[in-house]
């Protein structure tokens, strides 16, 4: 297989970055369901800032949807059928060279490729991966989180055999090993962020790495501002900040470079469905103007937070 991604931005934010705490509703937040203005269980988008679009990864749906900014109801672009199964995908992101999908295919345990011109015209990439993190370097490497082998694996664009970029030292919580690791961010020099999920931080390997460091969290599970509960998706800055959807505490949190604790940038009231709440955040990104798009898991639905001020 060969992979290339050309839809790269490289997020330069200000450590004082603030987002207005009302956020709107872009996609789904019509009740949990099968239609087309509707998401269920929504888990990884990925933001297609040239098309002014979102690619939502619509888990309990068995399919994944892209939705334009501003519609009342999505597009479904790739789905389970009678001859091909897709179950539960929990990721995507945009291979805009081949113009498809590449899908973290849950269920079948695969990572698969699905042309967007010929939904007949697909590929399996990558065969037994209990995949969910999943981000392609501009370089053409694809990068998958291996959270059942708790390692982060690296696939080069020629197709050789993954090798282990972060973890695969077992189950554990020492700086060489992961505890269901989930989302991942890839910059440009290779280094990789890793969403440790059970042990409650995000650790930092860089390139050719023998063991990680702690970039956020790593003081146990609780709500306190150097704490985490369950961390997903991940976004970092080129300066090093990170920012991290903190399910169980749901609230999205930036940890700028060096911090010993981290800030809430949105949610953090309570679960729930107000425009200033969340209810278990997972999936996390930017757009080329620097609003938060934060996949709301169990509120079926993908909140914006736009920028307030620089």
């Amino acid at each position: 297989p060969s992979f290339h991604l050309t839809n790269v931005h490289p997020f330069r934010l200000s450590t004082n970055l603030t987002w207005k705490q009302n956020a709107k509703t872009i996609a789904g937040g019509n009740d949990e369901g099968y239609k087309l203005n509707q998401l269920s269980k929504p888990n990884g988008i990925y933001v297609d800032y040239q098309q002014q679009s979102i690619y939502i990864a619509d888990t309990d749906n068995h399919r994944i949807v892209k939705w334009k900014l501003g519609d009342k109801e999505g597009q479904i672009v790739a789905k389970e059928s009678r001859y091909d199964c897709l179950i539960y995908p929990i990721n995507v992101v945009i291979d805009k060279n081949y113009n498809s999908l590449i899908i973290c295919d849950r269920e079948n345990k695969q990572v698969i490729r699905w042309s967007l011109e010929n939904p007949q015209d697909r590929q399996i990439l990558i065969w037994n991966i209990s995949c969910i993190g999943l981000m392609m370097h501009e370089n053409g490497d694809l990068f998958v989180c291996d959270n059942e082998k708790n390692a982060v694996k690296r696939w080069r664009k020629n197709g050789e055999k993954g090798t282990i970029v972060a973890g695969g030292n077992r189950k554990g919580r020492n700086l060489n090993q992961l505890n269901n690791p989930t989302y991942i961010f890839i910059d440009r020099e290779e280094t990789v962020y890793v969403s440790d999920c059970e042990n409650h931080r995000v650790m930092k390997w860089m390139k050719g790495a023998k063991e990680g460091i702690v970039v956020a969290g790593g003081h146990g599970q609780g709500k306190s501002l150097k704490q985490l509960s369950y961390p997903m998706g991940l976004v970092v800055t080129e300066v090093g900040d990170v920012y991290v959807a903190d399910a169980n505490n749901n609230r999205v949190m930036c940890w700028p470079l060096g911090s010993k604790e981290g800030r809430v940038i949105g949610g953090g009231n309570g679960f729930g469905e107000g425009s200033n709440q969340l209810w278990v955040p997972i999936g996390l990104s930017l757009d080329a103007e620097n609003n938060l798009y934060v996949v709301d898991h169990n509120n079926h639905r993908i909140q914006q937070f736009e920028v307030d001020k620089y």
